[in-house]
């Protein structure tokens, strides 16, 4: 399915911005907040993959609310109200031609969600919550909101980080160690609202926003998402909202990831659509994750220029990917500058990430190389699981023209001929306990 075209309704003085793609009942409405853009959107494999999944059955609209994304912007010192927002939603739905629709919807969309529910039930036949509130602030019947302080360290977060990728590893943990996504994540940011715009319109939403007496309005069939451990929205928020609303039905997402859905919020969404879990291979599997990086990439790109940089890129990417074929290795992806990759045994991995070191230093690159062994989670092509995420770390640590590795893998490659140096113990950021990590000897290699 190809990106579908971006079109607009006027809603007032401003236009709107949706795309309407896939086909089949129910139709289904996602609502995202401060941050959407319908057009970056798309550059997200992981979540344009999930739409082109639920479009191939449902007829699907995506649109961005007032001031975010390709929709109008508004003025910082007046925001519209909730009800105006709500009527947003429901001019996408008019123009589209849907009378009944299953509204997605996530962070502060959940509240114009909720309301067009509350305000408009014979149109919602069903309402999704994923990582969202009735409310973020604290006050007296109200205990597990933000307290004052708590919400000024978080505006001055999003003042100070909006649009960068140190702020989007806040949000998405999970996915901190692909720079890839994480730069493209930012750069959303960026192109749906400036770092005061963002900061002024949640410091609105975050003092203000209340839809607590709307819940027991809602009729719709209801599911609420919430990731465990979010810093951003706790997941007693998600609770709150189960409890509120009869006959809601609520699922813990592993994980603190808010800026991207695990997989399992596809499946549940599907499940709810359709009332059919969807037939995924999951397979669980020990492997040996290898990360590499190209040292000083953004310097040399800018001293070599765009065309020449480019060349040594490709002749960077040809030499690893014939190395992997060398060893039996399988490339998972690759990370603008890098890659990820996994092996069936460590002693090969080690001996593939030597040779790649050795052949790309003779192209005048300095690669830094991570190695962990363990339990990773298979799904089609992809790899998930806290290995990865330690793998990255590991290559984080590493020297230029280093291979370092944690000490599960030096401990499985005993008897291997292959020597290592101790480069003692460091806490890996997200990642508890701390790791002793060791560098391979340059001689050790093939």
């Amino acid at each position: 399915m190809e990106r579908p075209e971006t079109k607009y309704v006027a809603v007032g003085d401003a236009d709107v911005a949706y795309q309407v793609f896939g086909q089949g009942s129910p139709d289904v409405l996602f609502c995202y907040g401060l941050g959407s853009h319908i057009d970056y959107f798309w550059d997200l494999d992981q979540l344009a993959d999930s739409w082109r999944r639920i479009a191939s059955k449902n007829r699907s609209i995506l649109f961005d609310r007032r001031g975010t994304g390709a929709s109008d912007s508004v003025p910082r010192d007046v925001l519209p109200t909730w009800e105006e927002w709500a009527e947003d939603l429901a001019a996408v739905l008019d123009v589209v031609g849907s009378r009944q629709a299953v509204l997605i919807a996530s962070m502060e969309a959940g509240a114009i969600a909720l309301l067009f529910a509350a305000l408009h039930p014979e149109r919602v036949n069903g309402l999704v919550l994923v990582n969202t509130a009735a409310r973020f602030a604290a006050d007296d019947d109200y205990p597990i909101g933000f307290a004052p302080d708590a919400l000024e360290s978080m505006l001055a977060i999003i003042a100070a980080g909006w649009g960068t990728a140190e702020f989007v590893e806040i949000s998405s943990p999970g996915w901190a160690w692909d720079k890839e996504l994480m730069t493209s994540i930012a750069r959303q940011l960026r192109a749906s609202a400036t770092p005061r715009t963002a900061s002024e319109q949640y410091g609105y939403l975050l003092r203000h926003l209340d839809v607590r007496p709307t819940l027991p309005l809602v009729q719709a069939p209801t599911l609420v998402l919430h990731v465990r451990e979010s810093p951003f929205i706790p997941i007693e928020l998600g609770r709150y909202l189960a409890e509120h609303i009869a006959g809601a039905r609520f699922v813990e997402i592993p994980g603190g990831d808010v800026g991207l859905p695990h997989p399992l919020v596809h499946d549940e969404i599907v499940h709810f659509l359709t009332g059919e879990r969807p037939d995924v291979e999951v397979e669980r599997v020990l492997t040996t994750v290898m990360f590499t990086d190209i040292v000083g990439s953004t310097e040399q790109a800018a001293s070599l220029g765009d065309q020449r940089w480019r060349s040594l890129l490709d002749n960077h990417d040809r030499t690893v990917r014939d190395q992997l074929r060398r060893f039996r290795g399988s490339e998972i992806k690759t990370t603008g500058d890098g890659f990820v990759a996994c092996f069936d045994g460590p002693a090969r991995a080690i001996r593939c990430a030597t040779v790649i070191r050795e052949a790309t230093a003779r192209l005048g690159l300095r690669l830094r190389t991570g190695l962990h062994t363990g339990e990773c989670e298979v799904r089609g092509d992809d790899l998930g699981g806290l290995a990865v995420h330690i793998a990255a770390r590991v290559g984080a640590k590493a020297s230029p023209r280093e291979v370092l590795v944690s000490g599960t893998v030096k401990d499985l490659v005993i008897g291997s001929g292959i020597d290592f140096a101790d480069r003692g113990e460091h806490e890996l950021k997200g990642v508890p306990g701390a790791w002793r990590l060791f560098a391979v000897k340059a001689e050790s290699a093939p």
